[in-house]
């Protein structure tokens, strides 16, 4: 098999999942990997692990390089299945070995693999010598679980950061630069939407440790790993985690029989208008994941929905209840869409808005049945008025 170094020593046996399209609801179309990697020294450290269902070619990758009876140490980052899968089968093998490992940590994979291991709990500080290498444990509790930790090797500069500056790719090279990096951001500003961003605050807290720290590698538990564009990766994180917002409007919405996809187009043409970009999604065709990932960065957000029993449609539901849970910062929002002889949805988006952190902006805009000229109008002017809000926020949190 192909294994990578790298530095001496050190190596990538991790997994990759080509065909995985869905990570519990969170869109994968180009594949997941599940980083792990080896250190070769007066001890043997494996760090990560990968989804059980590898387990054998992690088993076999760990072979190629040194027997996996003699591995001392298992460094468990974070204890979620497709980290820690593989854990017993590594553990069958290498019974005397070590797991590393927070105190949360501790709790969750006894939970989840109902095994009393060789357990030591490290906290912030804490150190384990290998040899000529040394490694250093930083915890970052709720990142993104209360587990959640990275391992920092001073000797040779390298952050293994498990699930920090991961995205969901896979290639069959390893680093940066040796891939596109426009789809390496891509696919990382995708994660941090859809898996970090409700963190913001801790994410910062991160970058801070990571300051304290030279680095010349991040080695994720997702993805590539980093050593050509650590500071594109650093600033965007930083950005992500301030909130920091551009002039731009999501417009996503669903509709029953097209009048609320008028009132969309009209609306996205005061947008336009007032000189911000516009992103035009009907959710009933369009991937959410890649909604939240547009979403991160804009300052503004218009949801419409169709009434339907006296509700909004599935498709906008879904959409506001994910985005619940992500609470996107520093955004304004608003609610707009077509009825017949009830309303409701309106109100049921800007309550959702409101408790997803979005700042809604009154009044919204609602129409009953098929749009005339003069109401399309105002659609126009809703639009140009909530890009001008937009642009009015932005500048202010500047």
């Amino acid at each position: 098999m192909n294994n990578i170094e790298l530095a001496e020593g050190i190596y990538y046996v991790g997994a990759v999942d080509w065909n995985l399209r869905d990570f519990h609801g969170y869109t994968t179309t180009r594949g997941v990997t599940y980083n792990a990697y080896l250190i070769i020294d007066e001890k043997v450290c494996l760090i990560d692990n990968v989804k059980a269902p590898f387990s054998q070619e992690l088993i076999e990758r760990i072979s190629q390089i040194v027997d996996p009876a003699k591995i001392d140490y298992v460094v468990t980052n974070h204890i979620e299945p497709d980290h820690s899968g593989s854990l017993p089968a590594i553990m069958a093998r290498a019974p005397q070995a070590k797991v590393i490992i927070t105190d949360h940590g501790q709790t969750g994979i006894q939970k989840h693999y109902q095994q009393n291991y060789d357990f030591r709990v490290v906290k912030e500080g804490d150190t384990l010598k290998l040899g000529r290498h040394e490694l250093k444990f930083i915890p970052l509790p709720m990142l993104h679980w209360p587990d959640s930790m990275a391992t920092y090797l001073p000797g040779e500069q390298i952050l293994f950061s498990n699930d920090a500056f991961g995205q969901h790719i896979c290639t069959t090279k390893r680093f940066d630069d040796e891939n596109n990096l426009h789809d390496e951001l891509y696919e990382a500003e995708k994660y941090y939407a859809n898996i970090i961003m409700p963190f913001g605050k801790i994410v910062l807290k991160a970058l801070e440790k990571c300051k304290e720290l030279p680095i010349k590698m991040i080695a994720p538990s997702h993805g590539i790993v980093w050593r050509s564009h650590i500071p594109e990766i650093l600033a965007k994180y930083a950005m992500w985690g301030k909130g920091i917002n551009v002039a731009k409007v999501i417009i996503a919405y669903d509709s029953m029989w097209g009048s609320t996809e008028q009132m969309a187009r009209r609306i996205l043409e005061g947008v336009a208008a007032a000189g911000v970009q516009g992103s035009f999604y009907k959710m009933a065709v369009s991937d959410r994941s890649e909604v939240i990932r547009d979403i991160l960065t804009a300052g503004g957000l218009l949801i419409g929905s169709s009434t339907l029993n006296n509700g909004v449609l599935p498709n906008i539901a879904a959409l506001l209840l994910y985005l619940k849970g992500l609470r996107p910062a520093n955004k304004i929002g608003a609610g707009f869409g077509a009825y017949g002889w009830g309303g409701g949805a309106q109100a049921t988006i800007e309550e959702l808005l409101a408790k997803a952190g979005v700042a809604v902006q009154e009044p919204g805009l609602t129409l009953k049945w098929v749009p005339d000229k003069e109401e399309l109008n105002k659609c126009f002017e809703f639009g140009l008025t909530f890009g001008q809000k937009v642009l009015a926020s932005i500048a202010e949190k500047r």
